[in-house]
């Protein structure tokens, strides 16, 4: 006599994985990637129409980082550690002196004033990963000591510790312009 083999009930089977899939996919955190945080200007009607202002050669800041890791500063080669300091110089220069608050040398080759100065970035496709972001680091701790000096002599205190409104002050009198290119092949290969 054959024996009945007992069946297993199966019928709420795909009930179950239905459940346990969208527990997974509720619990599940997805990792972010972050990057460097740029927030690019709105467009606008009058900018499409229009051509875009001149801009005096003096009022940028060059910065170029060729596939063997080095860096032309205005025409110059620099060590990235000497990034910073260059920045700053360039940015606080007050070239015209219409900045009431700016402490540059007011060299007359170098920017204008803060609002008139671009700094722009171009990389070679073989600049290593490590230059590329230790220059973008550079160029932003250059702006943020500057504001930092600025709310010290106006406020006593760090732009951290200000308001938001009195740091929104503060950054629109040191603007970060960054402008950054494509990047291309330098070297020629």
């Amino acid at each position: 006599m054959a024996r009945k083999v007992p069946e297993v009930n199966a019928g709420s089977m795909a009930d179950i994985a239905f459940m346990l899939l969208i527990f997974f996919l509720v619990t599940t955190t997805m990792d972010v990637d972050t990057g460097i945080s740029r927030k690019l200007p709105p467009i606008q009607e009058e900018e499409l129409e229009n051509k875009p202002p001149p801009i005096k050669e003096k009022n940028l800041f060059e910065v170029i980082a060729n596939v063997n890791d080095q860096l032309l500063v205005e025409g110059n080669l620099m060590n990235v550690n000497d990034l910073r300091e260059a920045t700053k110089q360039f940015l606080n220069n007050n070239g015209d002196g219409s900045c009431t608050y700016c402490t540059g040398s007011r060299n007359p080759r170098s920017s204008d004033n803060p609002f008139k100065a671009i700094i722009t970035v171009q990389n070679d496709r073989g600049t290593s990963y490590n230059l590329y972001i230790a220059v973008q680091n550079e160029l932003v701790a250059a702006i943020n000591e500057l504001r930092d000096e600025l709310s010290m002599r106006m406020h006593g205190m760090p732009m951290s510790e200000l308001n938001e409104v009195d740091q929104k002050k503060i950054q629109k009198m040191f603007p970060q312009k960054i402008s950054e290119a494509e990047p291309v092949n330098l070297s020629g290969n």
